[in-house]
């Protein structure tokens, strides 16, 4: 079964490792790689997405989309996390290729459009494209397979403030519109995420098996494990992006609860995603939202076969 597939991006360290994973498995078809203002800004975000396409020779549709948060000023971006080319400071030259003329938000609605029914759209940045695409096309949720979406904490702390999650705290009132419309979300939060770190022995074995993307991911990882590792006593990094594209191609790996979801809007709750689960209260304010999956454990030593055996193909 192949997995039709909109990879919705900011690029970023952790999303050139799921990009390349995407690009990689032969059951997931990249029909285009839609971009984000987040972990860096969005202009760069799409220049880099250009570059990861043509390392991967990859020739697909990249687009320019979301720049600035649903409501409120200009993100500060992640360069502490991902560098100030975010690829580690290790400045790959760009790519040369175009930008589809499309916004992403657009590029979203079309291809739904052509194929009903058979997308999956994977987000792992902010969701300020999602939630465009859902004011172009209000039918969008009738013509999309599902929504991945790497991001939240539903049952843990958040890493940008005590409750929120980096990829919906930078648009927070764009995640509330995407988690609120009528469609299957499955969301890959930090409750499954930061229970799996990846060693440097790890990004070693991704360059053995495959020198060219392995060696890129490794290469650019080195920014990303010190600012991880800081503070602890191994080196580590977390590949967050990788999770909802490994669920697509083995679901069986990952331990899944459901409970209907709110995403926090005001000024200490922005960007929260709290998890009610099923029947654990009355209230009308919980059990009208919808209900949504989040991914809480998965098999580590799988998963990180999974990735190392991919990326070998």
């Amino acid at each position: 079964m192949t997995h039709k597939i909109i990879l919705d991006t900011d690029p970023g360290i952790d999303d050139a490792m799921a990009i390349f994973f995407a690009f990689q498995h032969p059951e997931i078809e990249v029909l285009g790689l839609t971009t984000v203002f987040g972990n860096v800004p969005v202009t760069m975000s799409a220049r880099n997405a250009l570059t990861l396409c043509e390392l991967a020779g990859e020739d697909i549709p990249v687009t320019q989309g979301v720049g600035m948060p649903w409501v409120g000023p200009e993100s500060g971006y992640a360069h502490f996390v991902h560098g100030d080319d975010g690829f580690g400071n290790t400045f790959p030259e760009a790519s040369k290729r175009e930008l589809d003329p499309r916004s992403s938000a657009q590029f979203i609605v079309d291809m739904a459009r052509q194929y009903p029914g058979e997308i999956t759209l994977v987000a792992i940045g902010p969701l300020g494209n999602l939630a465009l695409a859902l004011r172009l096309e209000p039918e969008l949720p009738k013509l999309i397979k599902g929504v991945s979406i790497m991001g939240g904490a539903a049952f843990v702390p958040g890493n940008v403030t005590p409750v929120a999650e980096a990829n919906i705290w930078n648009d927070a009132h764009a995640a509330a519109i995407v988690f609120a419309a009528d469609w299957k979300v499955t969301m890959f939060g930090l409750d499954v995420t930061l229970k799996t770190p990846f060693t440097p022995a790890f990004l070693d074995e991704l360059e053995a098996r495959n020198d060219k993307l392995g060696g890129f991911v490794k290469k650019v990882s080195q920014f990303y494990v010190d600012f991880y590792s800081a503070n602890r006593d191994e080196r580590v990094c977390f590949f967050h992006d990788s999770f909802p594209l490994a669920h697509l191609v083995h679901p069986e790996y990952f331990a899944i609860t459901s409970g209907h979801a709110r995403v926090g809007t005001g000024e200490l709750d922005r960007g929260q995603t709290v998890i009610a689960p099923a029947g654990s209260t009355p209230s009308p304010l919980w059990n009208e939202a919808n209900m949504v999956d989040v991914a809480v454990d998965v098999d580590h030593e799988k998963l990180e076969q999974l990735f190392i055996s991919t990326y070998a193909l």
